[in-house]
């Protein structure tokens, strides 16, 4: 009688122990990550320089101290800010410049959505030569424009008026903002469409009740280029606004401005207050900026 012998199969080779970090290796990757940071924190002193500058500045009593700003310290003081809310037009400024940049926003982003939408989802006829056309509009300077607008402006009676200056700049924000919402409107999936189709919406459902929700980064981009070219243009708002309550704050700033004399610190002093409005929109807005920047550039 034989006997044979079972030899146990051979288990699964043990892994390999991870490769540990040398001494050089992790010194570099200490040095790279300290050179990165550094970079970082030169950057970022480098760009919040200017706006403290400016606030500097704006405690200065005098319109000479940016001349000699060490001089500042010894007699700061809040007067400009004061003057400024107080005896000046700031409130009819900021009051024009809100109905304004949000009026633009609003009106803006609506177009520029339906107009991307229509152009990514649908193939009528000449819908590639309307997006050449709407990006054609952007070759041509203010300088160009301001004439002819403001005859057709004049015929409307429309001059001195918020809505006249909402769609001027309306006619500047559109163009852009429709090319950037078709690329975001690419990325959604046109099973979307579809299924709303078969949940028995129409097109308008569609698209404001599923597509809408999902492009809320691309519309945060498009709303916010549309309020900050609105909030800062001064040649439009300076030709078509006459009266002096209806400035906005670009144009208000010219004000400390004459001839023969400039009242920079109350200049900077009002700066300083028309960032804040700006600085409280793109907190409303900033954690849709980077996802709506990236996606809106995927697709053509």
């Amino acid at each position: 009688m034989t006997t044979t012998t079972v030899t146990p199969a051979a288990g699964p080779a043990a892994p390999d122990a991870a490769p540990t970090a040398t001494g050089p290796r992790r010194r570099r990757g200490r040095g790279a990550a300290l050179a990165s940071h550094g970079v970082l924190t030169v950057a970022s002193l480098i760009a919040l320089f200017p706006i403290a500058w400016l606030v500097f500045l704006s405690l200065g009593p005098d319109k000479d101290d940016y001349l000699h700003p060490g001089r500042i310290w010894s007699k700061m003081t809040f007067e400009n800010y004061s003057f400024v809310l107080s005896e000046t037009n700031f409130w009819h400024w900021l009051q024009s410049s809100l109905v304004v940049s949000l009026g633009t926003t609003v009106i803006g982003v609506m177009v520029a959505a339906t107009t991307g939408y229509a152009v990514s989802r649908m193939r009528f006829p000449g819908y590639r030569k309307l997006m050449w056309v709407l990006l054609l509009t952007q070759m041509f300077p203010i300088a160009v424009l301001i004439v002819p607008m403001y005859q057709i402006l004049s015929e409307l009676r429309l001059i001195d008026s918020y809505l006249g200056l909402v769609l001027v700049y309306c006619s500047t924000a559109v163009p852009y903002c429709a090319w950037l919402l078709k690329g975001y409107f690419d990325t959604i999936p046109f099973e979307i469409d579809e299924a709303g189709r078969v949940d028995g919406l129409s097109p308008f459902g569609t698209f404001f009740r599923l597509i809408l929700p999902l492009a809320r980064p691309g519309l945060a981009v498009a709303a916010f280029y549309s309020f900050i070219t609105a909030f800062g243009e001064v040649a439009f708002a300076s030709t078509f606004m006459l009266s002096d309550t209806k400035y906005t704050f670009a144009v208000g700033l010219q004000s400390f401005v004459s001839e023969h004399d400039a009242q920079r610190n109350l200049m900077a002093a009002t700066a300083v207050l028309i960032a804040i409005p700006v600085s409280a929109f793109f907190y409303l807005v900033q954690r849709n900026l980077v996802t709506g920047l990236t996606a809106g550039g995927t697709k053509g």
